[in-house]
């Protein structure tokens, strides 16, 4: 059997109860599986410090190893931003090592497009560290009523488009790492 495709699945926001960290797991959850393992990252369990260049100098924090391990085990990064301004969120581009790695990119918001503006930053960061970001994106808005009691999307055309930037991003894993 070949290898698993390792997804690291990350939420760009601090939040209990974050929208995006439920859009992040409920993908999660939906492509784990055969070939494919899944390694939630929480930011806020690892208490990253700003970037600092004198913290470096001195030895770089615990969470910081500890994060950029877990995104060198990953073929995939996984990641729900927040919209903070109409860009990305403060916590996940103090968090960005990305680099060779395949992104996929989701949101989740209140408001009426899901965040999809924040998206194109953080697409943008991502590229111009050479992460290969799949083409396929998903905003999910209204998300205060968009889930379940059980954290399921309740709309059958959501759960398609969400779980498939997922499988998409497994997919383009697989034949990046088949070219190889």
């Amino acid at each position: 059997m070949s290898q698993p495709v390792r997804v690291a699945v990350i939420s760009g926001s601090l939040r209990k109860g974050s929208y995006n960290t439920q859009l992040v797991r409920f993908v999660a959850g939906k492509i784990r599986g055969e070939g494919v393992e899944t390694d939630e990252i929480s930011l806020l369990d690892l208490d990253l410090p700003l970037m600092n260049e004198d913290l470096e100098k001195q030895g770089l924090p615990a969470g910081v190893l500890d994060l950029k391990k877990r995104l060198i085990a990953a073929d995939v990064l996984l990641i729900s931003s927040p919209e903070y301004n109409g860009s990305l969120s403060p916590a996940l581009k103090n968090a960005a090592c990305f680099r060779g790695k395949v992104g996929a990119l989701l949101a989740a918001s209140p408001g009426k497009i899901g965040g999809l503006r924040g998206l194109r930053h953080l697409r943008q960061i991502l590229t111009q560290i050479q992460t290969l970001v799949h083409p396929n994106e998903f905003a999910l808005g209204s998300a205060h009523e968009a889930f379940d009691e059980a954290g399921n999307l309740k709309d059958a055309m959501a759960t398609k488009l969400a779980v498939g930037v997922g499988e998409a991003a497994v997919g383009l894993a697989r034949a990046v790492r088949a070219a190889g």
